[in-house]
């Protein structure tokens, strides 16, 4: 049996975060990982298209909580202690640069997810941190004042342990077993597979204005405005798309990822300012055809499909348009309804809601209620956020402290 002050299972981001932390706070504990896989931080890896986009431009607790779907309430003690400014010192501390791109996101300045992972690994080596490979966890056992952890190949003691292994249902049962909830997991972060005439021939095209997206059948109401939104060739994507799908990841499991979306081209225009919109344009362009300049700075090609749907000849000129013509072209831009028919995992970043009962974890510390020196941090708790970094920080901060309280 192989002992340790220190077990730490999940071989990820938040499990190196917090091991790091950890050794740094305390030099005379002995601390392993025990990852599961053949390599170690493989999410880090793809993440943000292999570039790794470690959080997100947004620097008050408030408003950061308010990009996590599940969690929001319980992050915000924690972000008051942990968030992207020490995220961002904390990398650079260690050599590894940040930039803010135009959107928000913070990737490393190398373009490569490998700079975070050899931080990590440089960090970890550097500190004595044990990583043992192909440790599939079987068995966890409370004996005590310690905990037994039975693996594929071997078994070790420690006083305290932390769970930081993501969605992974084998540890959600084990942690069952030690008498905790866990909420299942359903996906979150996904595309809407639509098969529809006005988008088929629109692959590639996106809204750089805002869009509000309604799903009317959710109760209440789901709904994002002020976003992008990507047509791609299996239906719709892009950031309106992904947080309506973080935002309804319970409401839109039941109904099988079959359903209706209101699409609002102008965002927050009603169609009776689109109608206005429209006559204002009669008088100014009276010769001009409809189909052939795109209007409110839409793309030329969704803009000329919204006509083509609006059953307008392509020839007919503003000065010879109708009330009626107008009125079809109004509810198209501002209230075209799309049936989705189910859904795509979004990239490689494959992220669920679910996860242990947020009730039973104490967020000052992310210890468990229920066992004493069990720990959480990442994924494993019914967290998660909208893509763009914050799953990344709700792993920094909650291994950072998790760190301070072993």
């Amino acid at each position: 049996m192989k002992q340790a002050d220190v077990v730490i299972i999940g071989g990820g981001a938040a499990g190196f975060f917090t091991a790091i932390n950890a050794a740094e706070k305390n030099p005379k504990f002995k601390i392993i990982i025990l990852e599961r896989g053949k390599e170690v931080l493989t999410k880090v890896k793809v993440s943000g298209g292999g570039r790794c986009n470690v959080t997100h431009a947004e620097f008050l607790p408030k408003e950061l909580t308010q990009n996590y779907p599940r969690g929001e309430k319980e992050l915000l003690g924690p972000f008051h202690t942990f968030m992207t400014g020490d995220t961002i010192e904390w990398f650079e501390k260690r050599g590894v640069e940040l930039k803010i791109e135009e959107d928000g996101r913070i990737f490393p300045v190398s373009d490569s997810s490998q700079t975070i992972i050899n931080c990590f690994l440089s960090e970890a080596k550097r500190l004595g941190v044990g990583v043992l490979l192909n440790q599939s966890v079987k068995e966890i056992q409370k004996e005590a004042d310690r905990f037994i952890i039975n693996t594929t190949t071997d078994t070790f003691s420690a006083e305290k342990i932390v769970v930081a292994t993501g969605s992974n249902p084998k540890i959600w049962h084990l942690l069952e077993d030690m008498g905790h909830t866990v909420v299942p997991a359903v996906p979150s972060l996904f595309t809407f597979n639509i098969k529809d005439q006005r988008i088929l021939d629109l692959p590639g095209v996106s809204t750089t204005a805002s869009v509000k997206v309604l799903v009317p059948q959710g109760v209440p109401p789901l709904g994002v405005r002020g976003l992008p939104l990507l047509i791609t060739h299996w239906g719709m994507s892009g950031p309106a798309i992904l947080k309506l799908s973080a935002w309804g990841a319970r409401v839109l499991e039941p109904l099988k990822y079959h359903f209706k979306i209101e699409v609002n081209w102008l965002n927050n225009l009603s169609e009776e300012d689109a109608l206005d919109a429209l006559k204002e344009l009669k008088a100014l362009q009276g010769k001009q055809t409809l189909f052939k300049y795109a209007q409110f700075e839409l793309p030329k090609r969704l803009w000329q499909s919204i006509i083509k749907s609006s059953g307008i000849d392509e020839r007919l000129t503003w000065a010879d348009a109708t009330r009626e013509n107008f009125l079809n072209i109004a509810n198209q831009l501002t209230a075209a309804i799309f049936e989705v028919t189910g859904k795509s995992t979004f990239k490689e970043e494959f992220v669920t809601a679910g996860g242990v009962d947020l009730k039973e974890v104490n967020f000052k510390t992310f210890e468990s209620r229920i066992c004493k020196n069990l720990f959480f941090a990442g994924e494993v708790l019914n967290i998660d956020a909208i893509t763009g970094g914050f799953n990344f920080q709700n792993a920094w901060t909650g291994g950072f402290i998790v760190s301070q309280n072993l």
